[in-house]
């Protein structure tokens, strides 16, 4: 069993481009035994899976065709190799992470270097998602968890909330409101608007809020970037509902711009984490999903 996994993993990366001659040194065996291990999985297919070209042997139509079979076997092997690892040791393991744009420059970087605290050795994958391809990633087995205010409509798919965070209002400087500790949205019925694109959630809330203040906002800038939304507020382009934390208290100035808290109701949306409910986690991503689950999350 272990020689046909050699021979598999030799068939993948000769037709990945390597020589027969680097493979041999790589493994260090010879490089007419996998030459003559090559062969036989050419005669045990029926059919040659790699052709000569040069200096280098490249895949038949079967072979193209064999080897994104073969690529995925190994990868699951080796998914079933990293999985015995961590049950072992699952203080060496990996987890991945996605998360929206807006939690990753703070709730994500922060539980990471809390948990790493008392798990030094774990690694981290880390990959930011869109509102509008929703938790594709989580759905296609490709993160372990999901950092997110939008809740999946993936039945498989479990979130469980965190924590309610509050929505503010971005100012620019000189701005009439400024100044303020809260206000309620009516009074920028007014105001120009810097606004994300439709696709993304916050926009939809910006909208609704609006709508429940009694108005329809002029908006004057859209972008799929919330940083850039602020940078726009705080070049005096008009104004926006962001999220707030409590490193940006209402009230604080931020690049320029002032947050100001919201007396609207509804002024806020739930940040939670989401999981696949039929694939199991591998020990260290379960570890750290208990971490988060665990944590002391709340504003002030």
């Amino acid at each position: 069993m272990q020689m046909e996994i050699e021979v598999l993993r030799w068939f993948a990366q000769v037709a990945d481009g390597m020589t027969v001659t680097e493979v041999a040194e790589i493994d260090r065996v010879s490089q007419p035994g996998v030459s003559r291990a090559l062969a036989r999985l050419d005669r045990e297919m029926g059919t040659p899976l790699l052709q000569r070209s040069g200096r280098l042997l490249r895949p038949t139509r079967a072979g193209s065709v064999f080897k994104r079979h073969v690529d995925a076997m190994l990868h699951s092997l080796d998914d079933g190799y990293a999985a015995i690892n961590e049950l072992v040791d699952p203080e060496t393991g990996t987890v991945t992470l996605t998360f929206q744009l807006s939690l990753g420059t703070w709730l994500v970087p922060g539980l990471i270097s809390r948990f790493r605290e008392t798990h030094p050795r774990v690694q981290f994958g880390l990959s930011e998602s869109e509102d509008v391809l929703g938790s594709s990633l989580l759905s296609a087995g490709r993160t372990d968890l999901e950092f997110t205010a939008s809740r999946p409509t993936d039945p498989d798919l479990h979130w469980q909330p965190l924590f309610s965070q509050p929505l503010v209002l971005a100012v620019p400087p000189g701005h009439h409101l400024a100044g303020h500790q809260e206000v309620s949205l009516s009074d920028a019925a007014e105001a120009d608007f810097v606004m994300l694109r439709p696709s993304w959630t916050l926009r939809t809330l910006t909208d609704e809020l609006c709508a429940a203040a009694g108005f329809e906002p002029r908006v004057a800038f859209e972008g799929d970037d919330l940083a850039v939304v602020r940078g726009f507020v705080a070049a005096g382009l008009g104004v926006a509902v962001v999220p707030g934390t409590d490193a940006e208290a209402a009230g604080s100035r931020v690049h320029g711009e002032q947050l100001i808290r919201l007396t609207d109701d509804d002024a806020h949306r739930d940040v939670g984490v989401a999981w696949s409910e039929s694939r199991r986690l591998l020990p260290s991503a379960e570890l750290f999903k208990e971490f988060v689950l665990g944590a002391d999350l709340h504003f002030t």
